[in-house]
């Protein structure tokens, strides 16, 4: 098998890259990777150059996985910040680095197309050597899903564990079916909220990228922006991005706008994954949001409420509402592990990374588990605890 690399993810066909990948993941899709890139998203100039692994045997490709040259540790949600001041300290530069994620995306999904398991575990087995290669101090891979992670983990890579929450889909008829599973305090609070955002005259609709003029997303976008314009940091995504792969035929994309009579106040950008398999279900990946005003308990309705309804309404069986967040505990969702893996080519830092990562594990594994000790379910076993015990 041989590995070769991309400087641009449209060096490869769309029906080749997406061949190798689930159809109900659309973060990993051709599409959503190659609009990051032309729209000036994941380029160089951001920090991410696409140095894609494409391995390839006699038959054809192999396997493929997105890679990104890094400048920095921003927009990855796998904090590393602390390794890179230890890196210095012992005089090793740790940019670039090499990434294999979705950039922007603190999500779990595949990272490595393959045609089969032998095909993920030899580029698995390949991209750690790359660091020597190119002279660069480490490969963090995130986000994975579990045949990614083990895949990584047998090629000699360090673990990492974090905590994310999900709400799961029970099969429940309507929003007040999912209440009824709620402690009555959780349920109570809940209830508040969305009549406080009622009775500020808030009303809600539901509708595809696809149907939004550019001139409503010029609005959708200024939304957006105003979220990192908060946080004194420009906003990761392009106006440009949204306006080609937002509104391209069969978009992904989803928005939950709330309007103040007929002016938009608040937005929640999300994607919907669903396979042609009707049994696999479908999640609902919560991305961004941004509101030009402050209402009560505004947050809460358009990006958790109204997506548990959308979820409920379209029959999707996960809503993946993003990176961290204790306060979702309390309104239904439940705590899972997300993993990532990284290889360091200092020993001496290695070292370090990896006694600093078992005990990381055991906390996290610990968290989880006190985590589960409060859930809101009347049946506290309604709703499984997705926290691994730590290895």
């Amino acid at each position: 098998m041989r590995l070769r690399q991309l400087d641009s993810i449209a060096a490869l066909p769309a029906t080749a890259w997406n061949s190798l990948f689930p159809e109900d993941y659309p973060l990993i899709r051709h599409e959503f990777l190659n609009a990051l890139e032309q729209r000036d998203c994941a380029t160089r100039a951001t920090g991410w150059t696409p140095c894609h692994a494409v391995l390839e045997d006699d038959s054809g490709i192999a396997a493929v996985a997105p890679l990104y040259l890094k400048a920095h540790s921003y927009g990855e949600f796998v904090f590393d910040f602390s390794w890179a001041e230890a890196s210095h300290r012992i005089r090793q530069a740790y940019y670039p680095k090499l990434v294999c994620a979705v950039p922007f995306t603190p999500s779990s999904g595949p990272r490595i197309g393959a045609r089969d398991a032998e095909a993920r575990s030899e580029l698995a087995r390949l991209l750690p050597a790359l660091t020597e290669q190119l002279g660069v101090s480490s490969l963090h891979n995130l986000f994975l899903d579990a045949d990614d992670n083990a895949a990584f983990a047998q090629a000699g890579c360090i673990e990492r564990n974090d905590v994310q929450f999900h709400w799961r889909n029970r099969g429940y008829s309507d929003f007040s079916d999912f209440l009824a599973t709620l402690t009555s305090e959780k349920r109570k609070k809940i209830l508040r909220e969305r009549r406080r955002v009622a009775e500020a005259g808030l009303r809600f609709e539901w509708r595809s990228g696809d149907q939004l003029s550019e001139a409503e997303w010029v609005q959708v976008y200024a939304l957006y922006a105003n979220t990192y314009e908060e946080h004194g940091r420009p906003p990761y995504l392009s106006l440009e991005f949204f306006l080609d792969y937002a509104r391209s035929p069969a978009t992904p994309i989803r928005l939950a706008l709330a309007y103040a009579e007929r002016s938009l106040v608040a937005v929640a950008i999300t994607l919907i994954g669903k396979s042609s398999d009707a049994s696999r279900g479908g999640t609902l990946y919560g991305r961004h949001w941004g509101a030009a005003d402050r209402y009560h308990s505004l947050h809460f309705e358009t990006c958790y409420y109204q997506g548990i309804e959308f979820c409920i309404r379209e029959g999707l069986q996960v809503f993946d509402a993003g990176a961290q967040g204790e306060h979702k505990l309390s309104r239904g969702f439940a705590p899972v592990t997300t993993r990532s893996q990284h290889w360091i080519t200092d020993p001496r830092l290695r070292g370090a990374v990896k006694r600093a990562m078992q005990e990381e594990r055991e906390w996290i594994a610990q968290r989880g588990a006190m985590l589960g000790e409060h859930t809101p379910f009347k049946r506290p076993g309604e709703v499984p605890i997705e926290i691994e015990a730590a290895s």
